[in-house]
């Protein structure tokens, strides 16, 4: 059973999922997985510098609500 809070906790639910499977399906071979791996690294870095500028900011909570994500994530790659 899946914690009812982890797609509120971790906005790279998928892509970490993704790479377990990939483990599992490949005996935790990394050179199979390294596109699941890099997909993972990177959406934990653009989360992480969106919970930076948020704090920069003052806006609470750091990490937004699932249904705004989305939108937050859009807005945030056409600002860059």
């Amino acid at each position: 059973m899946k914690n009812k809070d982890a797609e509120t906790l971790n906005p790279c639910l998928k892509e970490q999922e993704q790479t377990y499977k990939c483990f599992h399906e490949n005996n935790f071979d990394k050179d199979a997985c390294q596109l699941h791996i890099e997909n993972y690294k990177t959406c934990k870095a653009f989360w992480n510098s969106v919970r930076s500028d948020r704090r920069r900011k003052g806006i609470y909570p750091l990490l937004p609500p699932v249904e705004e994500r989305e939108h937050i994530k859009k807005e945030y790659l056409q600002a860059k």
